[in-house]
């Protein structure tokens, strides 16, 4: 039997449970739209705090890691191509400019829609059919806005998940402000801060052209082939979830809706294998890790970007560990290839000298966390941008791929490992990451109950959310200042006008008297 002190305590706790349970029972729908595997980490990461904290989440994905408890996966890899080890010269073909880029980014995202939309068991939760009812959605944007249909369906608040930096060209159809391009870098632009006349006139242009461009492209497809989701208006996200923090990301004016939870996906260090961490571990001069990412194929490079490195890397005097798909000929001495390596943990350890990278920010922040200085070869996308922002950090030196030569290649390991000023900015740039009041972990479980918890959390949005782009922009307004400025000066210019006209007659007159 119960004490009498038990059911006091119980009855006592008991509207604080009626308070919790709301959040701590939701049942959430998470979508994956985009297939990259670095866009998947950070989402399985804010789906892992959510299961962790109680959340019973169903996740139509092409990544497949396991059903657990309380986390259901729905496999669509069948459906769809997953961008993993693509050849280099297919991405300078399909990605190479602007308008390429952006196009193929609003198709990838639409089909991504369509795929998962389309899918039998999306269909019964669309059409009501289906055993299980959502408290919540998750999704991914990259491009187009289509990721918000199931949310508009199902009457649900929706949260979004950002991998890359903060997608300024869907800043305003997210949360009602544009990006000041006099201060914040666009994502595709070169520089995270645009400091001279030339970049800020550039940041411009491209801001305005990013922004049209995509609403034209994504007008074009509505108009050949209109789908379900481009005939509703859909729901704007609740909370936007940026893998941003200030280190990697610029100072920036941001709504309370936006949350910052750059370095989600990084998870404590494992043991390396002994193979490599002997490599590693017997290394006197330290180790580079030389990797593009799952997205590269290095093996697929131009030869003779390969021979640079390869005669470089021979000439240094650190141990190279060399993520390489196929096999490589003329190895160094001193280099060792992999397909894979276990990179969050060779990073963090403390022989670690040089991180010779593309610039994806899953491993910047690695490289930051770690505290380990960045030689960048960018290729598209947000990359130039985000190896600019670790080079004002002073912790790497940015390269242009397809110009590189083996003594340009040499000289730059050589500055970055022999000068320690790199190593220092690294170690502060990495202490000033850690320095957190709240982890990632723990914003996306609190800003995620706070949703549940206040139906959406609308007072979160800006007022600027309901104003058209001329509202916006004061267009109306200044409109009418110029017109009434006009108007005055007008009324002005043809007063004075009929006053020096009546002046002249009378003066004629007077002389003619």
């Amino acid at each position: 039997m119960l004490s009498s002190t038990t059911v006091l305590i119980v009855l006592c706790a008991w509207p604080a449970l009626l308070q919790w349970t709301p959040a701590g029972a939701a049942n959430i729908l998470a979508v994956q739209t985009i297939p990259g595997k670095s866009h998947w980490n950070v989402m399985r990461a804010v789906l892992q705090a959510l299961t962790d904290r109680g959340h019973t989440v169903t996740v139509f994905t092409p990544f497949v890691d396991g059903d657990r408890d309380g986390y259901t996966e729905v496999d669509v890899s069948d459906k769809t191509e997953t961008r993993l080890d693509l050849d280099a010269a297919f991405l300078i073909e399909n990605y190479g400019t602007t308008r390429k880029l952006m196009a193929n980014m609003v198709k990838v995202t639409r089909a991504g829609c369509d795929m998962i939309y389309e899918h039998r068991q999306m269909v019964d939760i669309l059409n009501g059919t289906s055993a299980q009812k959502f408290n919540l959605v998750v999704t991914e944007p990259l491009v187009s806005e289509c990721v918000a249909y199931a949310a508009t369906v199902l009457h649900v608040p929706m949260v979004y998940v950002v991998p890359p930096p903060i997608i300024t060209y869907l800043e305003r159809p997210m949360t009602g402000h544009a990006p000041n391009p006099a201060v914040t870098g666009h994502v595709l632009f070169s520089r995270g801060v645009p400091e001279t006349f030339a970049e800020r006139f550039a940041n411009l242009v491209l801001t305005v052209y990013c922004s049209t461009l995509t609403w034209y492209i994504e007008w074009q497809l509505r108009w050949a082939d209109p789908r379900p989701y481009d005939i509703v208006d859909l729901v704007r996200p609740s909370i936007i979830f940026t893998n941003t923090h200030f280190i990697t990301e610029p100072v920036r004016s941001l709504t309370p809706d936006f949350v910052q939870i750059g370095g989600i996906h990084l998870t404590p260090s494992k043991p390396i294998p002994k193979d490599i961490l002997e490599f590693i571990e017997n290394a006197p001069n330290g180790v580079i890790y030389f990797t593009f990412g799952s997205v590269v194929s290095m093996s697929s490079l131009p030869e003779s970007v390969q021979s640079a490195f390869r005669k470089a890397l021979a000439r240094v005097p650190q141990k190279v560990l060399w993520k390489y798909e196929g096999e490589m000929a003329d190895i160094p001495k001193n280099v060792m290839t992999r397909k894979w390596f276990p990179q969050r943990d060779i990073l963090v350890h403390p022989n670690m000298k040089l991180f010779i990278s593309h610039g994806g920010i899953s491993g910047v922040y690695e490289a930051v966390d770690g505290g380990v200085p960045v030689l960048g070869f960018p290729f598209y996308y947000d990359q130039p941008r985000n190896i600019d922002n670790l080079v004002n950090a002073g912790m790497a030196i940015s390269m242009d791929l397809l110009s590189v030569t083996e003594e340009t290649f040499l000289n730059a390991v050589l500055e970055i490992v022999n000068n320690d000023r790199y190593q220092k900015n690294a170690k502060i740039a990495s202490e000033r990451f850690k320095d957190r009041p709240m982890s990632p972990t723990e914003s996306v479980v609190y800003w995620t109950e706070y949703v549940l918890r206040h139906n959406g959390a609308l007072h979160l949005k800006s007022h600027a959310w309901n104003l058209a782009w001329y509202q916006y922009f004061s267009v109306d307004v200044l409109s009418t200042f110029l017109l009434i400025t006009f108007v005055f000066l007008f009324i002005i210019y043809h007063g004075l006008k009929l006053i020096y006209k009546y002046i002249c007659n009378f003066c004629r007159k007077e002389k003619s008297e």
